[in-house]
């Protein structure tokens, strides 16, 4: 709040033509030189600059299905057609079905480190396989818009990555574990090629100061921020395990969330009072790391009345999951 506040004591005059402290900052973090990284509106305004670039008549995106709303969305503002290849039962992305997927007419690829919604984790040895056998003209965005959430085991070494695959895009934003979502800061580093073209599209004007301020303050309070995911994390595998004893199947998450699969969960939350983000076969995401929004979802999940189902029919994910009854005045704490 500081540097935010120190930042807009110059709000009227204007930012840089072009961003060029900011990219600087995070290239610096990174361990990459400032050509190659591109910065925007969040990470989905990142994306979808690189969408712009590369959209054209007849053009496909591949991604898994359910993701980052984002993705079908932009790829229909850009002109892309989306190819969704569905989760498989674990609730994981099917990289072999992803690149199975990959045609004449395919320009962009979308892989999630972790996924969203289910918040699972693509083994290393099977995304880079996944990175060889992609053609090296068809760039793919690796979202790790939840990576700082990754356990030191599940990082990879986004130099290595980038280095090894000069298609490949990573994806990271500050609206996550930084919290700083209502600023709308992502970006995204390469091989400084692509990253160029990328930034073709650069808004004039359209990075303000008060993001350069802001990232800066962050990366200066690194204790800060471990100890933020640290709380969250624990919340996450309290609130994970309490509703796993009830029966539901819920995927281990590495997310700030965590995902319900089954029919109802999205009326049953929401009958609660609890805002949840719903998917077409009435499963939900919910946000984790409050303590009394955990024990909500907890109280309106848990209790004796909660039915067990043993595969919701027609479910696209093809997760294990229980149904919770819609009425909340039935259900107990856990």
């Amino acid at each position: 709040m500081e540097a935010m506040n120190s930042a807009l004591a110059h709000a009227n005059r204007y930012p840089e033509f072009l961003p060029e402290r900011l990219p600087r900052l995070i290239a610096d973090r990174v361990g990459v030189d400032a050509d190659q990284v591109v910065v925007g509106a969040g990470a989905t305004g990142v994306a979808l600059q690189i969408m712009q670039t590369l959209a054209g008549p007849g053009r496909e995106m591949v991604f898994a299905s359910p993701t980052f709303d984002g993705y079908p969305i932009m790829a229909a503002m850009t002109g892309l057609e989306a190819v969704a290849v569905p989760l498989d039962s674990s609730g994981r992305q099917d990289l072999w079905g992803m690149a199975r997927a990959i045609g004449e007419r395919t320009a962009l690829v979308a892989v999630c480190r972790p996924h969203n919604p289910t918040g699972t984790v693509a083994a290393a040895s099977e995304l880079k396989a996944f990175l060889f056998g992609v053609p090296r003209h068809i760039p793919v965005i690796l979202d790790e818009a939840y990576a700082e959430f990754l356990s030191a085991e599940e990082v990879l070494d986004p130099l290595e990555l980038i280095a090894r695959y000069p298609n490949l895009l990573i994806l990271r934003t500050f609206s996550k574990a930084y919290g700083l979502a209502g600023l709308r800061i992502g970006y995204a580093f390469g091989h400084r090629d692509l990253v160029r073209r990328v930034r073709r599209l650069q808004v004039p004007f359209g990075m303000p100061e008060t993001a350069t301020a802001a990232v800066a303050a962050s990366y200066a309070a690194a204790t800060e921020l471990n100890e933020r995911v640290l709380r969250i994390t624990v919340q996450r595998e309290m609130l994970r395990t309490t509703l796993r004893r009830s029966g539901i199947r819920i995927p281990r998450s590495r997310g700030n969330f965590l995902y319900l699969p089954g029919p109802g969960m999205v009326e049953t939350l929401a009958r609660a009072g609890i805002a949840a983000k719903g998917y077409p076969d009435g499963s939900a995401r919910i946000a984790v790391g409050d303590v009394a929004a955990d024990r909500a979802v907890e109280r309106a999940l848990c209790g004796p009345a909660l039915v067990r189902v043993e595969r919701a029919a027609g479910e696209e994910s093809g997760v294990w999951s229980t149904t919770a009854p819609a009425d909340p005045e039935r259900t107990g704490s856990c």
